[in-house]
């Protein structure tokens, strides 16, 4: 018997939109949260398109531009629940954010994504 397959990062991130999206009712800042197009693989000539246009790498995966105990935001790096290595580009952006106010978060999967934007969201204003 094999084990079942381990969501991609893309997968993960769709299920915590899905879930941000029928969240905000209880949790009306959601509607703020978004992703920042940046892992993905892409032809040479649309990665190079999207590199002059400020796309960097290493950036975190979504955002919520909600200040909380004194953090500007929450930057979530998503990755999956196995497997996913933070990269040094990743970790440098993940100091940088945080020395200017951010809070980083990096999470396996949705369901740890899910909890730490509760978390931070529980925080007071």
């Amino acid at each position: 018997m094999t084990a079942p397959a381990v969501p991609s990062e893309l997968e993960e991130q769709s299920q915590l939109v899905a879930w941000a999206q029928d969240a905000q009712q209880a949790h009306p800042e959601l509607r703020l949260l978004f992703a920042i197009p940046n892992g993905e693989h892409r032809h040479w000539t649309v990665a190079k398109r999207l590199k002059a246009q400020g796309v960097r790498a290493g950036v975190p995966d979504l955002f919520l531009p909600a200040p909380r105990s004194g953090w500007h935001g929450l930057f979530l790096e998503l990755k999956r629940r196995d497997g996913g290595v933070v990269s040094d580009h990743q970790a440098g952006w993940h100091l940088g954010l945080t020395q200017q106010g951010y809070m980083v978060a990096v999470c396996r999967g949705a369901t740890d994504a899910r909890n730490a934007l509760i978390k931070y969201l529980e925080l007071p204003t």
